[in-house]
Protein backbone atom coordinates (compact mmCIF):
# COMPACT_ATOMS: atom_id res chain seq x y z
CA UNK A 1 0.00 0.00 0.00
CA UNK A 2 1.49 3.34 -1.04
CA UNK A 3 2.23 5.41 1.90
CA UNK A 4 -0.11 9.16 2.22
CA UNK A 5 0.57 12.05 0.75
CA UNK A 6 1.03 15.58 3.32
CA UNK A 7 -0.96 17.67 0.69
CA UNK A 8 -0.97 21.64 1.24
CA UNK A 9 -4.34 23.44 -0.55
CA UNK A 10 -3.86 26.80 -2.11
CA UNK A 11 -6.96 28.71 -3.35
CA UNK A 12 -8.33 31.86 -1.70
CA UNK A 13 -11.62 30.79 -1.59
CA UNK A 14 -12.63 29.21 1.64
CA UNK A 15 -15.47 26.34 0.41
CA UNK A 16 -13.08 25.47 -2.48
CA UNK A 17 -10.31 24.81 0.50
CA UNK A 18 -12.84 22.71 2.67
CA UNK A 19 -14.19 20.37 -0.04
CA UNK A 20 -10.63 19.90 -1.36
CA UNK A 21 -9.85 19.25 1.88
CA UNK A 22 -12.28 16.62 2.65
CA UNK A 23 -11.72 14.63 -1.07
CA UNK A 24 -7.77 14.74 -0.32
CA UNK A 25 -8.39 13.64 3.05
CA UNK A 26 -9.16 10.08 1.63
CA UNK A 27 -6.13 9.55 0.41
CA UNK A 28 -3.66 11.90 1.86
CA UNK A 29 -2.90 13.94 5.31
CA UNK A 30 -3.66 17.25 4.52
CA UNK A 31 -1.62 19.60 6.78
CA UNK A 32 -2.78 22.73 5.93
CA UNK A 33 -4.30 25.37 3.42
CA UNK A 34 -2.66 29.15 2.14
CA UNK A 35 -5.03 31.69 1.05
CA UNK A 36 -2.40 33.39 -1.11
CA UNK A 37 0.95 33.34 -2.54
CA UNK A 38 1.87 35.58 0.74
CA UNK A 39 3.97 33.01 2.83
CA UNK A 40 3.50 30.17 0.40
CA UNK A 41 7.33 29.37 -0.40
CA UNK A 42 7.91 29.73 3.77
CA UNK A 43 4.42 27.38 4.04
CA UNK A 44 6.15 24.69 1.85
CA UNK A 45 9.60 24.44 3.69
CA UNK A 46 8.42 24.18 6.89
CA UNK A 47 5.44 22.21 6.12
CA UNK A 48 7.49 19.89 3.50
CA UNK A 49 4.31 18.91 1.41
CA UNK A 50 4.61 16.15 -0.72
CA UNK A 51 1.79 17.38 -2.88
CA UNK A 52 0.69 21.08 -3.17
CA UNK A 53 -2.80 21.87 -4.75
CA UNK A 54 -3.20 25.15 -5.99
CA UNK A 55 -5.58 26.91 -7.93
CA UNK A 56 -4.19 29.39 -10.56
CA UNK A 57 -6.00 32.38 -10.09
CA UNK A 58 -4.68 33.97 -6.94
CA UNK A 59 -5.17 37.40 -5.70
CA UNK A 60 -1.33 38.69 -5.97
CA UNK A 61 0.45 36.29 -8.20
CA UNK A 62 -0.38 34.09 -11.06
CA UNK A 63 -0.25 30.97 -9.66
CA UNK A 64 1.83 29.07 -12.96
CA UNK A 65 4.42 31.87 -11.11
CA UNK A 66 4.34 29.97 -8.22
CA UNK A 67 4.02 26.85 -9.42
CA UNK A 68 7.20 27.37 -11.01
CA UNK A 69 8.65 28.54 -7.34
CA UNK A 70 7.89 26.17 -5.64
CA UNK A 71 9.28 23.33 -8.01
CA UNK A 72 12.52 24.83 -8.70
CA UNK A 73 12.61 25.64 -4.34
CA UNK A 74 11.27 22.13 -3.45
CA UNK A 75 11.06 20.00 -5.95
CA UNK A 76 9.87 16.86 -4.19
CA UNK A 77 6.77 18.74 -3.51
CA UNK A 78 4.28 17.26 -6.55
CA UNK A 79 2.03 20.30 -7.75
CA UNK A 80 -1.51 20.16 -9.08
CA UNK A 81 -2.57 22.62 -10.85
CA UNK A 82 -6.69 23.34 -10.66
CA UNK A 83 -8.36 25.72 -12.41
CA UNK A 84 -11.95 27.04 -13.35
CA UNK A 85 -10.93 28.65 -16.42
CA UNK A 86 -11.56 27.61 -19.98
CA UNK A 87 -7.97 28.10 -21.57
CA UNK A 88 -6.77 25.78 -23.79
CA UNK A 89 -3.26 26.71 -23.66
CA UNK A 90 -3.40 26.80 -19.80
CA UNK A 91 -2.68 22.96 -19.32
CA UNK A 92 0.57 23.49 -21.47
CA UNK A 93 1.49 26.30 -19.36
CA UNK A 94 1.22 24.40 -16.28
CA UNK A 95 3.18 21.69 -17.36
CA UNK A 96 5.93 24.17 -18.48
CA UNK A 97 5.58 25.63 -14.92
CA UNK A 98 6.73 22.23 -13.34
CA UNK A 99 3.38 21.24 -12.27
CA UNK A 100 2.85 16.94 -12.19
CA UNK A 101 -1.10 17.39 -12.98
CA UNK A 102 -3.64 19.64 -14.00
CA UNK A 103 -7.15 19.23 -13.44
CA UNK A 104 -10.72 21.68 -13.77
CA UNK A 105 -12.17 22.51 -10.25
CA UNK A 106 -15.23 21.30 -11.76
CA UNK A 107 -14.32 17.74 -12.16
CA UNK A 108 -13.27 16.50 -8.48
CA UNK A 109 -13.05 12.78 -9.62
CA UNK A 110 -10.41 14.12 -11.89
CA UNK A 111 -8.18 15.65 -8.65
CA UNK A 112 -8.66 12.49 -6.61
CA UNK A 113 -7.68 10.51 -9.81
CA UNK A 114 -4.32 12.78 -10.00
CA UNK A 115 -4.05 12.37 -6.75
CA UNK A 116 -4.19 8.65 -6.62
CA UNK A 117 -1.71 8.68 -9.65
CA UNK A 118 0.75 10.76 -8.29
CA UNK A 119 0.76 8.52 -4.97
CA UNK A 120 1.29 5.37 -6.34
CA UNK A 121 4.52 6.92 -8.45
CA UNK A 122 5.65 8.19 -4.95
Amino acid sequence: MPRRLRALVVDDYPALVRSVSRLLARDCDVVGSVEDFNGLLETVQRLKPDLLVLDVNLPNVDGLVACHQVTQGSPGTKVIVYTAADDPDLERRAFEAGASAFVHKLHHGGLLAAVRRLTAET
